[in-house]
């Protein structure tokens, strides 16, 4: 970048100074970009009330067990379900006082991404009485077949 000092004779530079002008101007620029209103679209859908599951016999005061077979299959009290109606039977188990316990049971050989996806519907349902039973099954997991057991 050259840089202009005047002429050799000594007379003023007459050019104008540009630099204050540009920096004005990318800090206006920056300001407008910022105070732009961010563009929004939203497209309003009218959906359908969800009906109950006919299948599914209405949950139990006492108890409830979800599972998940290694067919990758959730059910309800033993009754094969769709996530749709584990959701409705969770509701409606909240509306039952006190609230009956809920008892979660996936098959070790249960996908994951279907354990994960029951477990979010258990937690956005607002379930406070949850818990895991047959934790048992996965003791051996994780486990060499020929290791001593453990503290020996």
């Amino acid at each position: 970048m050259a840089m202009s000092g005047g002429k050799d004779d000594g007379s003023p530079m007459m050019e104008m100074n540009t630099t204050p002008l540009i920096d004005v101007m990318l800090v206006l620029l920056i300001m407008f970009i910022i105070t732009i209103p961010v563009a929004t679209h939203a497209v309003n859908i009218d959906l359908p009330a969800p009906t109950p599951p006919t299948n599914v016999p209405p949950p139990k005061h006492d108890k409830n067990k979800v599972s998940i077979t290694a067919a990758n299959e959730i059910t309800w009290n033993n009754q094969v379900v769709d996530t749709g109606g584990l959701l409705y039977q969770l509701q409606q188990t909240l509306k039952i006082t006190p609230e009956p316990e809920l008892q979660f049971q996936p098959d070790p050989q249960a996908p994951y991404d279907t354990t994960a996806k029951v477990l979010n519907i258990i937690k956005g349902s607002g379930v406070t009485a949850f818990g895991f039973v047959g934790n048992e099954q996965f003791a051996g997991f994780g486990k060499a077949a020929n290791a001593p057991p453990a503290g020996k």
